[in-house]
């Protein structure tokens, strides 16, 4: 996986009115913690954040956070967004180690087309649209492929047939669907609503029929 240097300043001053200053300013603050290190507040320039946001590891991507000239490899952890306009308020960085796995969730993407399931009239479903796992960094994918070109109707793909990295492991049980296909709806079955007009039409008589 690729790594993205990102420049972070520390000396900031913390509470609610010196960050709306910093984000007014176009920075955006945050913290950095993690391997037995005490929390450091931090800011960062906001354009060059954004750029680390929209690579195709997502959240996942590895930054090498240059912290007033110590650099430390780092991951986002939280991103804290204005709930109406989406903005980021503030960012937690977690240092971590090439050395040793982390957790994180990967999207999961389907790629193909399964046409004998689409021939049959087949409906295919994702139950499941990310797995958390664990993995050293720089083995962390930034999706997980699932390839449903050659299902057919009633196929299945779980978890225990994703392609995982080397060394990678999840805590998602083996058995847990992530793709499902199965028939579509009869043509001859009534919808629910004929159905139930078609049982109207065959109960009982109008009153003035009865009466007649």
């Amino acid at each position: 996986m690729a790594e993205i240097t990102l420049k972070a300043s520390t000396g900031r001053e913390t509470g609610s009115g010196p960050s709306k200053r910093l984000r007014v300013d176009g920075k955006v603050p945050g913290v950095v913690y993690g391997l037995g290190v005490d929390p450091v507040a931090v800011t960062v320039e906001w354009r060059p954040f954004r750029e680390t946001l929209i690579t195709d590891a997502g959240l996942n991507v590895l930054i090498d956070l240059d912290i007033d000239g110590d650099v430390s490899l780092c991951m986002v952890k939280e991103l804290q967004r204005h709930p109406i306009r989406g903005n980021v308020l503030h960012v937690d960085f977690l240092r971590v180690s090439r050395d040793a796995a982390i957790t994180v969730e990967v999207p999961i993407v389907l790629a193909g087309e399964a046409r004998e399931v689409e021939m049959a009239n087949g409906t295919i479903d994702q139950l499941l649209h990310a797995l958390t796992m664990s993995a050293k960094p720089a083995d962390i994918p930034n999706e997980i492929v699932v390839d449903i070109s050659g299902l057919r109707v009633g196929d299945h793909v779980s978890v225990g047939d994703l392609n995982l990295p080397a060394g990678a492991t999840t805590d998602i049980d083996v058995d847990d669907m992530v793709v499902t296909t199965g028939h579509g709806a009869s043509e001859a079955e009534p919808a629910e609503g004929e159905a139930e007009a078609g049982a109207d039409a065959g109960g009982e008589p109008a009153e003035g029929d009865a009466e007649g």
